[in-house]
């Protein structure tokens, strides 16, 4: 079967490109597409700098830096969990066949070059920024360090990567492209924080449905020491903390936003997710599944509402 299926997608490239989709992980994809979006445009907002059309070759060269490397990070992490993954995640092309060990690998390390490359062309934060999340992303999943054996820093890697390095990374390249002001103001601070905690709460659910697997490997989850029930629990008061943390820093005016926006918009997201939450079935994998893809378009919300209240700040 997998043999006939190499056949075809030479024959049908389409087939090809869905593996491959498949294997960058669409989610986070979006996610890190978002994000360089969104801190562009946050950028804009505080310092006052209009958009022009020269921004636009700026903008592609650090979403292709970043995908790039988004890819390196995913690519690598299903390198190491062929076996793991036909269990928990069978459908991934490597651990269905799609994709031959040596195909992820030349992608991984294609991926890994052109982020390199093309993020030391154009500037020094954004190289900076990749160089940290590559050395992260390589710890976190191969041997011998591995730190997603460990829940702790499992965890760190994920929500350091995606809340502080990537956040504060983009807005230092922005700004310095932009030629803004100096320092970092409120408004990505805020973010930072938000998009820090927030993804503590992806990292510590990512783990609920694929408990089977991660037992037979011997991969110690926050799932596996506390239960599906406490780390579902704790995963929704964290997104709680988070959503009304916002709102404070809004009614509080910590940072450059607009007041009244921050605050419809997040309080029907805190409502939203409550209301999703209290009906997901924890023994039913499909649903634990559908959740943590709600989680993550909560996600990639963000990175859309907060830029524009900024921008009408």
């Amino acid at each position: 079967m997998n043999q006939f299926y190499k056949q075809s997608s030479a024959i049908f490239p389409g087939s090809w490109f869905s593996a491959f989709w498949k294997f960058s992980r669409p989610h986070t994809i979006m996610g890190t597409s978002l994000s360089v979006l969104g801190l562009y445009l946050i950028t804009l907002g505080v310092t006052s700098t209009k958009f022009s059309s020269l921004h636009i070759s700026q903008i592609l060269a650090t979403w292709i830096a970043c995908i790039c490397g988004n890819i390196y990070i995913v690519g690598l992490n299903q390198l190491e969990d062929i076996d793991i993954d036909k269990i928990n995640k069978p459908d991934l092309p490597l651990a269905s066949g799609a994709f031959t060990r040596g195909q992820g690998q030349l992608i991984v390390i294609i991926t890994g070059i052109v982020a390199l490359a093309v993020a030391w062309l154009t500037g020094p934060f954004l190289l900076g920024m990749v160089v940290i999340s590559l050395a992260i992303g390589t710890a976190y999943s191969l041997p011998p360090i591995r730190l997603k054996q460990f829940p702790f820093w499992a965890a760190l890697c994920i929500f350091s990567v995606r809340g502080t390095v990537v956040n504060l990374g983009l807005f230092l390249h922005f700004n310095w492209l932009l030629q803004g002001s100096q320092g970092i103001p409120g408004a990505v601070w805020a973010l930072t924080v938000f998009i820090l905690v927030f993804t503590f709460a992806i990292a510590i659910f990512k783990d609920i449905p694929d408990m089977e697997g991660d037992r037979v490997y011997n991969i110690t989850t926050f799932t596996l020491q506390l239960g599906q029930q406490k780390v579902f629990s704790l995963a929704l008061w964290v997104l709680t903390i988070c959503y009304v943390g916002m709102i404070l820093v809004a009614l509080f005016r910590l940072a450059e936003v607009n007041t009244i926006f921050i605050l419809i918009t997040h309080t029907v997201a805190l409502i939203v997710m409550w209301w999703q939450g209290n009906g997901v079935d924890l023994q039913d994998k499909k649903a634990i599944t559908n959740f943590y893809q709600f989680i993550w378009k909560l996600f990639f919300i963000e990175y859309l509402i907060f830029p524009i209240s900024c921008l009408l700040a």
